[in-house]
């Protein structure tokens, strides 16, 4: 999980962050906002602790990966890297998830930390593989390989 993570904050220039890549509008950016609030903060302070995140996780998740433009892309980075050490302090691996939006999301098809933690890591590499595509895109760069 920490390898993906660290590919998600892999280079990327400020300007390039921000703009859209795709015809959905979608940016870099808006992407590593996404894994800040809808990976580590929904999946492992919402739905592992049931803590004081539930709230906020269900306050964001319509538009997670809007960044508003005159938002400093460091203050993206910096939740992202803040909410990545509060779920490393909130994962103990073979207990039950503690809460569960069932209102919005039906039953769970998870159910322990172990589960919760897989899902993070494939969503996580599966987002990371995509900013490779838009880093190529937008300025040529390859991960792992210095062009």
């Amino acid at each position: 999980m920490d390898a993906q993570r660290r590919h998600a904050l892999g280079r990327l220039g400020m300007e390039a962050l921000r703009r859209p890549v795709l015809p959905s509008g979608w940016s870099c950016l808006g992407l590593v906002q996404h894994l800040a609030l809808d990976v580590e903060r929904f999946w492992f302070r919402a739905v592992i602790t049931g803590g004081p995140a539930v709230i906020e996780a269900l306050d964001d998740i319509d538009d997670a990966w809007q960044v508003a433009p005159d938002a400093p892309h460091t203050e993206v980075l910096d939740r992202y890297r803040t909410e990545v050490d509060l779920a490393n302090a909130a994962t103990a691996v073979d207990t039950p998830q503690a809460w569960w939006p069932h209102h919005l999301f039906g039953e769970p098809h998870l159910h322990t930390v172990r589960d919760v933690l897989l899902h993070a890591i494939t969503e996580t590499a599966r987002h990371t593989g995509h900013l490779d595509a838009a880093r190529g895109l937008v300025d040529g760069h390859r991960w792992m390989v210095l062009t």
